[in-house]
């Protein structure tokens, strides 16, 4: 069966033409396109069809934000989305709309080995609960359940839980970081423009003068990207002090959410930073925090814990609930 996919994040949307069958699941075709520029998600749906000149049955585009209903306000972008009005401006009569973490759920079942790097392997529990989570755009988060036959895909919106700081900077940041929007949760750090205002913070607080010709590739490209690419380059101290930070708060949440639906069959971390940033996960500053959990530390030990490092994750599990 061939179908529309869609991974429609705060940045990029991409859409791909993709044949699903039981044993095997194929790209055929991809494209991508800025989402924040367009009006709505249906224009770049109509697009995407009259220059690719095909006309699906069915299609499912995973959206970053709460989908209820059928419905979705995205936190990102300024769009309301609605499924029964995308089929009838598509004209794909079976459309649906998911959670964008609800169909990395169904994708992360289609990965293949090298599709992850494992950051511990732990002991898996046959038919133990799954947890995902995942840095971008925003701070996306999900888990699966088995239900006696096949796992059963969750979403959530834990990424806007409240940020709970674990030592004085955090205080420190947190306190900023309410006074500019009030309400602080974890994707306030765990995002794009979380490493940004990492960054902006240890700047002000005078942790380290800043480099004018790393504030100069701000003004020009993405500050995540800059703050990310100096870090594991090494050659600029406010930015691997925000990396640093930001793999240890990531480390620490995953934690928590392996704990909060008690993950023995492991946690996935996808999203479009940790792929980027491999190298650093890898440094033992995200399994300290994931594992120091005081009388549960023995417990977060054993939780196997793999990076996503396929690009195609979100549109491979787009896919297979389209065709279902």
């Amino acid at each position: 069966m061939k179908v529309l996919a869609g991974d429609v994040g705060g940045t990029n949307a991409r859409f791909a033409l993709v044949e699903v069958t039981n044993a095997a699941i194929q790209i055929l075709h991809e494209r991508r396109y800025p989402s924040g520029s367009a009006p709505g998600l249906a224009p770049i749906v109509r697009r995407y069809l009259d220059e690719v000149g095909v006309s699906p049955e069915r299609a499912c585009f995973g959206i970053a934000g709460p989908v209820v209903d059928g419905e979705c306000r995205t936190p990102n972008l300024p769009w309301t989305v609605s499924a029964r009005s995308l089929a009838a401006d598509t004209g794909i009569p079976h459309t649906t709309i998911i959670n964008d973490f609800y169909a990395v759920g169904y994708g992360v079942g289609r990965l293949g080995p090298a599709d992850l790097v494992t950051l511990q392997q732990g002991t898996v529990v046959e038919h133990g609960t799954i947890a995902l989570i995942g840095a971008g755009t925003g701070l996306g988060e999900g888990f699966l359940t088995w239900d006696g036959g096949r796992y059963v895909v969750h979403a959530s919106e834990g990424g806007h839980v409240n940020l709970a700081a674990r030592d004085a900077l955090e205080w420190g940041l947190r306190s900023t970081l309410m006074d500019e929007f009030g309400h602080v949760s974890y994707e306030r750090i765990l995002s794009g423009a979380g490493l940004g205002h990492l960054y902006s913070y240890l700047a002000v607080t005078g942790f380290a003068s800043e480099r004018p010709d790393v504030t100069d590739e701000m003004e020009h490209d993405d500050p995540a990207a800059v703050v990310s690419r100096h870090a594991l380059a090494g050659d600029d101290p406010l930015s691997v002090k925000a990396l640093d930070i930001f793999a240890s708060v990531f480390g620490s949440q995953s934690g928590n959410l392996a704990l909060t639906v008690l993950a023995t069959g492991g946690v996935y971390v996808a999203g479009g930073i940790a792929p980027r940033i491999v190298a650093k996960l890898q440094d033992g500053s995200f399994m300290t925090a994931f594992r120091s959990k005081g009388r549960l530390s023995e417990l977060t030990s054993r939780i196997p814990v793999h990076v996503v490092v396929s690009p195609n994750v979100g549109l491979l599990g787009a896919a297979v609930a389209a065709a279902q």
